[in-house]
């Protein structure tokens, strides 16, 4: 079954993506998830698929109401953690998917959320 593991991040480590004295250590863990994945045959060429996203500063958001278009520079809410990226993976069942949530770098400085794909990739 396809999971998303969606990677909640905080201000911080979005800044640490692009401060060069610190990027080194957040790519290192992100990279070393992923050779897991592909190691334990969970992940093909960039697991089932994925990609980190741009600093949530960088979004627009569009909604359409009563068929007009409205469209605001920032993302969608303000909280503490914002969408820094996804892993989407094949594993059997959610308790598989919870596990490989829980070794992502991001479970230690913002929060992962699980969610079973509609389609496969």
């Amino acid at each position: 079954m396809h999971y998303a593991i969606l990677c909640y991040e905080t201000a911080d480590d979005f800044t640490r993506r692009e401060d060069p004295v610190r990027v080194e250590g957040y790519r290192a863990a992100h990279a070393t998830f992923l050779k897991a994945l592909r190691e334990a045959g969970v992940a093909a060429t960039s697991v089932a698929g994925g990609a980190g996203l741009v600093a949530p500063h960088a979004a627009t958001t569009l909604r359409k109401r009563g068929g007009a278009r409205e469209v605001i520079d920032g993302p969608y809410s303000d909280i503490k953690e914002q969408l820094g990226g996804v892993y989407l993976i094949d594993v059997p069942d959610l308790d598989a998917a919870l596990a490989w949530a829980e070794r992502c770098p991001t479970a230690s400085t913002g929060a992962v959320e699980v969610r079973p794909a509609m389609y496969a990739p």
